[in-house]
């Protein structure tokens, strides 16, 4: 048995249609897997509201009912993308949602996180995302007139667009170091992040920090192994 990641799809963006994902988790071997995590960002934008809900979304949301209904544990890490969603119409879809899972596998003891919010240092990032995901945006979004939510997610995707760039141009790696070390001080083995549309892993001390690739790159669902 072995654990089934989809790191940043953001499908209806980069990532494209939904079909090919949808495809791959109709073929997902349930037999071979233990779970099966989303690790944030699984569409461009996704809010926990049905008047925010794309064909992209539909087509996803009946795939992973599939999935539970054959008995795969399925669980959902929140991306700065996300939104309300684990107070939302789609929390049933998964075991857990939240801002990380934490879990076991043959031994070894993970904490998986999305890793938007790791840096201190960019106070810009920061507060936008307090404020794009406080409670006076979670009170309001519901109100707003359907035309104008979709014309506020488009919006939304332009803003996020000019935050937290900074690790495309290099990774915070001292900052990945920083935080990584006291995760792993918590007693896990390994620290999962998404975000960075990239693979790498670093060794601290007795444990491993691992950034996993984008599946709008790879287009392959990735399966953890030791």
């Amino acid at each position: 048995m072995a654990v089934a990641i989809v790191a940043d799809a953001h499908l209806g963006g980069p990532g494209g249609a939904a079909e090919p994902l949808v495809e791959q988790l109709a073929e997902l071997d349930v037999a071979r897997c233990s779970l099966l995590l989303f690790l944030g960002d699984l569409f461009h934008v996704w809010v926990g509201h049905r008047r925010f809900e794309t064909p992209e979304i539909r087509l996803v949301i009946a795939a992973i009912e599939r999935l539970r209904d054959r008995g795969l544990r399925v669980c959902y890490v929140e991306g700065n993308r996300d939104f309300f969603l684990a107070s939302s119409c789609y929390a049933g879809l998964f075991e857990r949602v939240a801002t990380e899972v934490d879990f076991e596998d043959r031994g070894v003891r993970y904490v998986a996180v999305h890793g938007d919010g790791l840096n201190d240092g960019d106070w810009r990032y920061r507060f936008w995302r307090w404020l794009s995901k406080s409670l006076a945006s979670r009170i309001l979004s519901p109100r707003i007139p359907a035309v104008l939510a979709q014309r506020i997610v488009g919006g939304t995707e332009r803003r996020l667009a000019r935050t937290n760039f900074h690790h495309r141009k290099a990774l915070p790696e001292r900052a990945i170091a920083n935080y990584g070390r006291r995760r792993l001080a918590e007693g896990y083995d390994v620290l999962l992040l998404g975000h960075f549309h990239e693979e790498r892993s670093y060794r601290l001390d007795d444990g491993e920090v691992r950034l996993l690739d984008a599946w709008f790159n790879t287009r392959e669902i990735l399966w953890l192994d030791r």
